[in-house]
């Protein structure tokens, strides 16, 4: 959305994302009707976060004292739809061709269970802030790009200080997964974990039962996504907390290896997840159920633990067969067994790593060339037999190295259609 490109950074001071155009129309709109001296909408969260550290912006949150049904009337007929993404916690989504945002009406928490907060809607930034997880994520912004830091976030900012605001003991009771984002914003700035709110941490990790598996879930795949994870084992009290609430991903001693070699590799959440959990074991198995996980990632999972297994026992699994392999596989999952095989077993260098990943790298994905289209132009009645004749030639096809010529698919077609 905002990106921070090499040209962006030149022109950073001169044209902030603030300045954007359609965000000047969304505050107008917002601001309508009200008095100038009152501030009606401000940044806050991670955008103002993020440009302040000059970092890219992928997100745009809004705190506004108007209520949903305000802001839903205010954006009637402009370019503007209005989503009723979370309604119920007084937040609705703008959403533009261009633009993408959120906006939420100011909060107070009234009464909180570890779980969900009851909260009450105010018209005061402080009581809106005092309800904020960290200092860092209560620093708001105007659109003159004027800052309102009612928490000394800036300050905490720059010196790369993740503290919650008030007491941690009782922030954290209030909503256990906070535990789970003190991880991730202490990984994402490189924090030097204070004493005090790493024991309230490890006091609480209990707490961690309550929340549902798929907030965790979620939060979880946002720490992979950290760039720094790679190094949670040079921090070694966010590594001990990081183990505790999930021992399935047992295999941290990898990432040092890895880091030496993550610009050679297009690492994702779910690349850096099976490095974690695929080994000999069933591992990946009960994490998959814990976390009730998609199907597609499951299925990945499976695939890798098996033939993960194969190629422990298999010196030339990547010499013989890879063009197959890639073809079952997918150049994704090869890539990874590959970095697995490399990262557990000392006897592999990096170069011989480096020649089969450049391998697969340059194998062109053989794409089998009929589908039942073709059969039926050639006279094939449609129904099972399609699917059956479709499978015969595949097999031939890859038995062949992907070669078949068409008079032998020909017979094949006709010997199955008598």
């Amino acid at each position: 959305m905002f990106n921070l490109s090499f040209i962006d950074k030149i022109n950073f001071f001169f044209s902030p994302f603030y300045r954007s155009k359609d965000l000047k129309f969304v505050f107008k709109k917002l601001q309508e009707g009200s008095p100038n001296q009152s501030q009606t909408a401000m940044f806050v969260g991670g955008c103002v976060r993020k440009y302040l550290s000059k970092k890219k912006i992928d997100d745009i949150d809004i705190a506004t004292s108007l209520t949903t049904d305000q802001i839903k009337e205010k954006f009637k007929g402009s370019k503007f739809n209005v989503i009723d993404s979370g309604i119920k916690h007084g937040t609705v989504t703008l959403v533009s061709s261009k633009l993408k945002m959120e906006l939420t009406t100011l909060r107070k928490d009234v009464k909180t269970d570890g779980r969900h907060a009851i909260v009450e809607y105010t018209d005061s930034w402080e009581e809106d802030s005092h309800r904020r997880d960290f200092t860092i994520n209560a620093i708001y912004l105007d659109i003159n790009g004027k800052i309102f830091d009612p928490q000394l976030g800036v300050i905490d900012l720059k010196n790369h200080v993740i503290k919650f605001i008030g007491d941690p003991q009782k922030r954290i009771e209030e909503d256990y997964l906070r535990i789970i984002r003190f991880i991730r914003f202490s990984l994402e700035y490189i924090n030097e974990t204070d004493k005090k709110t790493i024991e309230a941490i490890k006091l609480n990790l209990n707490g961690i039962k309550k929340i549902s598996k798929e907030r965790i879930l979620s939060e979880l795949i946002k720490i992979l996504r950290v760039k720094n994870f790679l190094k949670i084992n040079n921090i070694k009290s966010l590594k001990e907390i990081f183990s505790l609430i999930f021992p399935e991903l047992k295999h941290l001693d990898r990432l040092d290896k890895l880091h030496k070699i993550a610009n050679l590799l297009n690492l994702d959440a779910s690349f850096i997840l099976a490095i974690l959990l695929v080994d000999e074991t069933n591992n990946h198995e009960y994490f998959s159920h814990k976390y009730n996980i998609s199907n597609n990632l499951r299925d990945d999972l499976k695939l890798l633990s098996e033939n993960f297994k194969i190629l422990k026992g298999d010196k030339i699994f990547f010499q013989k067969n890879l063009k197959k392999n890639v073809y079952f596989l997918g150049k994704k999952n090869l890539k990874v067994l590959n970095t697995l095989y490399f990262l557990g077993n000392k006897k592999i260098n990096l170069k011989n790593y480096l020649v089969t990943l450049n391998t697969i790298d340059k194998l062109s994905l053989p794409v089998f060339p009929f589908d039942g289209a073709y059969l039926k132009n050639k006279g094939m009645k449609e129904g099972v037999m399609i699917g059956k004749t479709l499978e015969i030639l595949e097999n031939d096809w890859i038995a062949n190295d992907f070669e078949i010529s068409n008079q032998k698919a020909l017979n094949i077609i006709k010997s199955q259609n008598n």
